[in-house]
C-alpha cells in the first residue's frame, strides 16, 4: 500500500504584484501573512557627559607661558644689556689665564769671566692628591706606593711624601712635593710613569700610580764653586729674591722683569685657536766682579787651614789691588754652601771679613805713624828711648814682653811693636794730650775708620771710632796703638792699601760692571779717591814697614818671601768677645803690601781667638800673608823690582 502522507502538497509559490511596504520596513498584513512581532521595548539610551569649553585652559596655558618667557625675556636683557659687562668680565676670567714668565737671573762671574754664580733649568714636581684615591687608581694604597717610588728619586721622606698625596682637604687639587729639582730628576719621574702606563696595558693588575705627579718649570741658582766667595755671593731664597751678599745687593741687576702672557684654555690646556697676548720677560743683567778665582781660592784655603790648626773662632782674609782698589779676593772661614742652606751652620752665613768689628791691635800704629811724620813731629830716624813700663793717666802701660830699657827709633819703635814708644811718639801731635787726641783723631777718621767703606754691602759695621773729646783716659793712650777702637778687616786692608798708593785712599770695589741681554758690557763708576798723606810720608812708611819683616829685630820675618821687598806689620790685640762684651782671647793678624818699593798687591789676614798653639799674629797670620801674597803674586805675574831695601836703623847707641 501506499502510504498517503496527511500533509499537503507544497504549494507553488506564484509571483504576484509587489506589496507596498510600510514606512520603517513593516510591511501590512495580509492574507496568511504572519501574525506582526510584539514591539520591544525601547532602549534606555546612556546619558552623555557634557564637555566643558577649553578656551579657559588654553588662556591659562597660555599666560603661564607668557610669564616664563617674560622671565626668559627680562632675565636675557638683564644679562646682554643691564650686566653684560659684568658677565663678560667674569666669562673672561674663567675662559682666559693668565701666566707669570719667570726673567732669567743673571749670572756673577770672577773678573775672568769664570761663572761664580749661574741659574739653570729645573722643575717643581707637584701632584694632584684627587688622582691618587680609590676611586681612580682602584687600590687603596695609592699616595704609599707613589711615595715608596718618588722618595729615592726626589730624596725626600717616604712617610711625608705620602702624607702629603694624602691630605685632609678631599677637594685639594695642587700640591709641591719638591722644589727646583734638576731636569735628570724629572725625566727618571717621567720614565718610570712611562714604563708603569706600558705595563699597564698589558697587565690588568699594574696601577700607574704616578699618574698623577706632574711637574712646573721652574730655575735653580747654582754656585760651581760650591762655598768658594759664599761671603760676597749670599744666596737667593726659595721665593727667588736674593737673601745676602751681593744677590741681595744687586737683585734688581740680577732678577730683571718678568713677563706675563695670557691665553683661553679649556680643561686646563691652552686653546691654540683662541690666540694669546704676551709681554715678554727680561732677563737680568750679568755681574762682573772685581775677584780672582783662583786669589779667592787660595785665600779661603790658607785661612780655612789655620783657622782649624788653631782651634779658633774664624778668621778672614782680604786681598786688594793697590792700584785699583779693587778686591781679588775677601775669604772668610767657617764658610757656607750657598746652594745647600739647609745644611750651613745659621752664625757662618754672611761675610764676617764686613760684619765683625774688632780692635786691630798693633796693625793700626801705621796710623799713628802717619800722623807723627806727617805732621813733622818726628823722622824714622828720630830716638825715643822705651822704657819698661810707663805710666800715664790712672794706668801702667807695657809692651809685650818685659824688656830693658830699648833704645829705639821710630822706625825701630814699628819694628819691634813697641807700645810705650807709640804713646811716646803720639803724644807729640799737639801741646797737650787734648790737642794731640784731636789730631790723631783727624788722621784715623782721613783713613777711612769710624765710615762704611763704600761698598754699600748689606750688614756692614763701620766699626766703633768715638770723638776724641769722649775718649776715657785710657782710651787717650790705647787708641794710638790699637786698643780701644774697632774697625772691619776690609777697613785694615784699606789702611795699607792707601800708604802703598802713595797716600791716597781709593775706595774699595767688588764691581767691575755688569752686561745687559744685549751683551753689551756697563763698566762701574769709577771709585772715590781722597789724598789722605802726602807721597813722601807714604814712602817714608813703606820703607819703615819694610823693617818689621826684612829685620831681625822686626816682628813679622815669617812674611818673608824670596826675591821680592815686603812690608808688613803684625798685630795682637786684646779681644771683645762679642757673647759677653769682655776681653776674651785675642784678635791675631799681619797686615802688608808688595813690592814694598813699587807696590802691586795688598793682603790683610786676622784670626780671632786662637786657642791652640801661637796667638801672636806673626806666628799664625806671616805664614798666611806669605802663602796668599806669593800665590796672587805670581797670578798676577808680578815681577820683582830686584832693588835693595831701605834697611833703616832700628836701635841706636845711647
Amino acid at each position: 500500500m501506499t502510504e498517503v502522507s496527511d500533509r499537503e502538497p507544497p504549494r507553488r509559490r506564484v509571483p504576484g504584484p509587489a506589496r507596498p511596504v510600510r514606512p520603517g520596513g513593516a510591511r501590512r498584513p495580509g492574507p496568511g501573512a504572519r501574525p506582526a512581532r510584539r514591539p520591544a521595548p525601547p532602549r534606555r539610551t546612556p546619558r552623555a557627559f557634557r564637555l566643558g569649553s577649553p578656551r579657559p585652559r588654553l588662556r591659562m596655558i597660555g599666560l603661564a607661558l607668557t610669564l616664563v618667557l617674560a622671565a626668559f625675556v627680562v632675565r636675557l636683557l638683564q644679562v646682554q644689556a643691564v650686566d653684560a659687562g659684568t658677565y663678560s668680565a667674569k666669562a673672561e676670567q674663567n675662559r682666559y689665564v693668565v701666566h707669570t714668565l719667570p726673567a732669567e737671573r743673571g749670572g756673577i762671574t770672577d773678573r775672568n769671566g769664570v761663572a761664580l754664580a749661574t741659574t739653570v733649568d729645573s722643575y717643581d714636581i707637584t701632584a694632584d692628591p684627587t688622582m691618587f684615591t680609590r676611586e681612580q687608581l682602584k687600590v687603596d694604597d695609592g699616595p704609599e706606593q707613589a711615595a715608596a717610588l718618588l722618595a729615592p728619586i726626589l730624596g725626600e721622606d717616604q712617610e711625608q711624601l705620602a702624607k702629603t698625596l694624602r691630605p685632609k682637604n678631599k677637594d685639594l687639587r695642587y700640591v709641591r712635593l719638591a722644589r727646583r729639582q734638576t731636569p735628570q730628576v724629572w725625566n727618571q719621574i717621567k720614565d718610570l710613569k712611562t714604563a708603569l702606563t706600558t705595563k699597564a696595558e698589558t697587565d690588568r693588575s699594574t696601577v700607574n700610580v704616578l699618574a698623577g705627579v706632574f711637574a712646573d718649570p721652574s730655575s735653580k741658582r747654582v754656585y760651581p764653586g760650591g762655598d768658594l766667595a759664599a761671603g760676597i755671593l749670599g744666596w737667593v731664597g726659595a721665593d727667588g729674591k736674593g737673601g745676602g751678599g751681593l744677590e741681595r745687593k744687586l737683585d734688581k741687576t740680577l732678577a730683571g722683569e718678568d713677563g706675563k702672557i695670557r691665553y683661553a684654555q679649556s680643561g686646563g690646556r691652552q686653546v691654540p685657536t683662541a690666540g694669546s697676548t704676551e709681554t715678554p720677560a727680561v732677563p737680568g743683567s750679568d755681574v762682573e766682579l772685581t775677584i780672582d778665582r783662583d786669589i779667592q781660592w787660595a785665600a779661603q784655603h790658607a785661612i780655612s787651614e789655620q783657622v782649624e790648626k788653631s782651634k779658633a773662632d774664624g778668621g778672614y782674609v782680604i786681598v786688594q789691588d793697590t792700584q785699583t782698589g779693587e778686591i781679588l779676593a775677601m775669604a772668610n772661614s767657617p764658610g757656607f754652601d750657598p746652594g745647600d742652606l739647609a745644611h750651613a751652620d745659621p752664625a757662618a752665613l754672611g761675610n764676617a771679613a764686613l760684619q765683625d768689628a774688632f780692635e786691630p791691635g798693633s796693625t793700626a800704629k801705621v796710623l799713628s805713624m802717619a800722623a807723627v811724620l806727617e805732621e813733622n813731629v818726628a823722622t824714622p830716624d828720630t830716638h825715643i828711648t822705651v822704657p819698661n813700663r810707663l805710666k800715664r793717666g790712672d794706668r801702667l802701660f807695657k809692651d809685650d814682653v818685659d824688656h830693658p830699657t830699648w833704645y829705639l827709633t821710630l822706625n825701630g819703635v814699628l819694628a819691634k811693636s813697641s807700645n810705650i814708644g807709640t804713646i811716646m811718639a803720639t803724644g807729640e801731635l799737639g801741646k797737650t794730650q787734648a790737642e794731640a787726641n784731636k789730631v790723631l783723631y783727624s788722621y784715623l777718621r782721613k783713613f777711612g775708620l769710624g765710615d762704611y767703606s763704600g761698598l754699600g754691602f748689606p750688614g756692614e759695621t763701620k766699626g766703633i771710632l768715638a770723638p776724641p773729646g769722649q775718649w776715657s783716659t785710657s782710651q787717650q793712650y790705647t787708641i794710638p796703638f790699637g786698643q780701644g777702637v774697632s774697625l772691619n778687616a776690609l777697613q785694615a786692608a784699606s789702611i795699607y792699601s792707601t800708604i802703598a798708593n802713595g797716600g791716597v785712599r781709593i775706595e774699595p770695589t767688588l764691581v767691575r760692571g755688569t752686561k745687559g741681554d744685549d751683551g753689551r758690557f756697563t763698566p762701574a763708576p769709577e771709585p772715590e779717591k781722597t789724598r789722605v798723606t802726602s807721597e813722601k810720608t807714604a814712602k817714608t812708611l813703606s820703607q819703615m814697614l819694610e823693617s818689621v819683616v826684612d829685620d831681625e829685630e822686626g816682628t813679622g820675618t815669617k812674611a818673608r818671601i824670596p826675591g821680592y821687598r815686603v812690608a808688613g806689620k803684625t798685630g795682637t790685640a786684646n779681644r771683645v768677645d762679642p757673647a759677653t762684651g769682655k776681653y776674651h782671647g785675642y784678635t791675631s793678624s799681619f797686615a802688608g803690601f808688595a813690592p814694598a818699593d813699587k807696590p802691586r798687591v795688598t793682603v790683610y789676614c786676622a784670626i780671632q781667638n786662637a786657642t791652640e798653639g801661637s796667638y801672636f799674629g806673626g806666628q799664625i797670620c806671616g805664614p798666611i800673608y806669605k802663602q796668599v801674597m806669593e800665590f796672587a803674586l805670581k797670578t798676577l805675574q808680578v815681577p820683582p823690582t830686584g832693588a835693595a831695601p831701605a834697611r833703616l836703623p832700628v836701635t841706636f847707641k845711647p
